[in-house]
């Protein structure tokens, strides 16, 4: 059985389906529909990835690419911090967080970085633990503490920085420029999305 031109000929459909207006469920409207996609040369040329062959869709390989490149990235900046002050990437984002934005409440500053409350207050603790970051109360609410980063915390940001960027780079090392912005586009474009849904910004 031809299983790839079956595979190709599902694609093509979920295609149909998705970016035709009024997609028809008849012969002849894919056709006219598959003609002009063919002329516009919108076609992509898809990739091999694991599974593809055995119906391994695109959502799968998305979804576990990124959380793979999540862990790579955490080895890379777990290699920039080693012997500073801090114990995990987090710390760092913690603080990059605080000395762009300014200070925030506990909880934004957890929100901000996409963690459950729990996590975000061990974080918060270790930080203020060492001085790298205070609290002092709100003067709308007094019942919440603002974190602000402190003179250590900018001096230790400011050490570490040239490691953090070139573990940054690292992350990113083969794509061009050019697939960077791309890349940067289509993330965001996801970030939005689940940020929106999430009520996260």
């Amino acid at each position: 059985m031809l299983y790839n031109l079956i595979h190709e000929l599902v694609t093509l459909v979920k295609t149909y389906e998705n970016s035709a207006e009024n997609p028809g469920e008849d012969l002849g409207s894919f056709r006219s529909w598959l003609n002009k996609y063919l002329e516009n040369g919108e076609r992509l040329q898809e990739p091999e990835w694991e599974g593809k062959i055995n119906g391994r869709s695109p959502d799968s390989i998305i979804n576990t690419s990124l959380v793979h490149l999540y862990r790579y990235a955490k080895m890379h900046a777990k290699t920039a911090i080693a012997d500073t002050a801090f114990s995990t990437p987090d710390e760092f984002i913690y603080l990059i967080n605080l000395a762009s934005v300014g200070s925030m409440s506990k909880t934004s500053l957890i929100r901000q970085n996409i963690h459950d409350k729990p996590a975000g207050i061990l974080i918060i603790n270790r930080l203020l633990t060492k001085g790298l970051v205070a609290q002092e109360y709100s003067d709308s609410d007094k019942r919440s503490r603002m974190i602000h980063i402190t003179p250590k915390g900018t001096q230790y940001l400011k050490e570490s920085m040239d490691n953090i960027k070139k573990a940054s780079a690292n992350v990113t090392e083969p794509l061009s420029y050019k697939e960077k912005i791309e890349l940067i586009a289509l993330l965001l474009k996801l970030e939005n999305f689940h940020a929106a849904q999430f009520n996260v910004k």
